[in-house]
């Protein structure tokens, strides 16, 4: 008889954006009439930038013509692309990466999620709490997360990011093997500087740790001295991983392209205690596991480094930052406590009279038609927190907060 993989059905419920996608359906499927403002998922709704769907339809026309045919990408990417990522978000931050650490793929999520799979069971994992599902899921699911129980994972190490340590996390207390970080941060919307990001290089290179470093949000960063990339800290290329995404720097949520950096200088060791090059070993598990990303798709995301797609996906990241001030700056006046919204496109707020966010989910949907994320669905140091995005359009966000202050 087959035997499934017991920590992965030990999992709490379903995943959090199923979780809510499936209490807005039994909703909207009672209530047809309302018209819902979504201010959950972080979906963006702004068209593809010009230069990136002209770079794509002239990919397709290539596509079309047997001289310039495609067939299976570089399961590591185009060098087209390569080149373009490195020159503009790296060589241009001072930072030296090759082309041979740059792996191209469909999304940072996918990459976040996977690359767990380079460590061995035993290993000890941090994260900071709220946290983005994916990062601890992935890793219960291997079994390294042990015994869920009062809404957290007995085996992991989680460093709290809440408003009493002004959002930055501690080190760990322990020694730990990996540790996720997200900035700016999903949930919520908060940044580390240079020098509060230096401490964790320091401790993972001291621990002999792995730093996994979720740079999805990097286009968004607005105040000096906030780092866009970790290898901007010295010392962080011989401990991190950095994973990056188009979906929302370029719209791409629906086309799918990201990329993920895999040092050469990042080692662990087997079963001898033998040094095993990590980007080796990512190496092989892309050319095992995936076929790459299209064409199509590369030529579309090299588009976004060109000096017209810099322009148009900036004028798009400006508008959502625009949705982001509002939030911010309207809830304020109403009395909110809020954070974030200053360089992501998420706006964390504690929930009015400590009622729990799920409490305030019901109530946003009910009374407000509006669709946000309960803090508890991003880990325990998320109870009594929420977080709402900017993504949608201008006119929808302005009528959203008018029906939430309304309440």
């Amino acid at each position: 008889m087959l035997k499934i993989n017991t920590p992965m059905s030990k999992l709490p419920g379903s995943y959090l954006f199923a979780d809510i996608a499936k209490r807005v359906n039994e909703f909207s499927a009672k209530n047809p009439d309302k018209k819902l403002i979504r201010l959950g998922i972080g979906d963006v709704t702004q068209p593809l930038a010009p230069a990136v769907v002209n770079a794509m339809t002239k990919a397709v026309q290539e596509m079309g013509n047997k001289n310039t045919f495609h067939g299976y990408p570089p399961a590591f990417g185009y060098d087209f692309l390569i080149n373009a990522i490195i020159a503009n978000d790296y060589k241009s931050r001072g930072v030296d990466i090759s082309p041979d650490e740059v792996f191209v793929s469909d999304g940072a999520k996918s990459d976040s999620g996977n690359i767990q799979e380079l460590f061995s069971s035993e290993e000890r994992i941090a994260v900071t709490d709220p946290v983005y599902p994916v990062y601890v899921d992935s890793n219960a699911m291997a079994g390294r997360a042990g015994v869920y129980s009062n809404g957290m994972w007995g085996q992991l190490c989680y460093l709290p990011v809440t408003a009493e340590n002004d959002f930055v996390p501690e080190l760990p207390d322990r020694h730990v093997d990996v540790i996720y970080l997200c900035y700016p941060n999903n949930p919520t919307g908060t940044t580390l500087t240079n020098d509060q990001l230096k401490p964790f290089v320091d401790y993972a290179i001291k621990h002999g740790s792995l730093i996994i470093y979720d740079a999805a949000y990097k286009a968004f960063i607005n105040t000096p001295n906030v780092p866009r990339s970790i290898y901007e800290i010295e010392g962080a290329k011989s401990c991190a991983i950095e994973c990056c995404s188009f979906s929302k720097t370029a719209g791409f949520t629906g086309v799918r392209c990201a990329y993920t950096i895999v040092p050469k200088e990042v080692f662990g060791v087997d079963d001898n205690i033998k040094k095993v090059s990590l980007r080796d070993l990512w190496a092989r598990r892309q050319s095992t596991k995936f076929n790459g990303v299209s064409y199509i798709v590369q030529r579309g995301a090299e588009a976004v480094f060109s000096p017209d797609g810099k322009k148009q996906c900036q004028t798009t990241i400006n508008y959502y930052m625009k949705n982001a001030t509002l939030i911010r700056e309207e809830l304020k006046k109403a009395g909110y406590t809020v954070f974030g919204g200053v360089d992501a496109p998420y706006v964390w707020l504690k929930t009015p009279n400590n009622i729990s966010g799920w409490d305030f989910f019901d109530l946003l949907l009910k009374k407000a038609q509006v669709v946000g994320t309960p803090g508890e669905g991003f880990g325990p140091s998320g109870a009594g927190y929420f977080r709402l995005t900017a993504f949608n359009t201008y006119e929808a966000t302005q009528e959203a907060l008018a029906k939430i202050l309304a309440i």
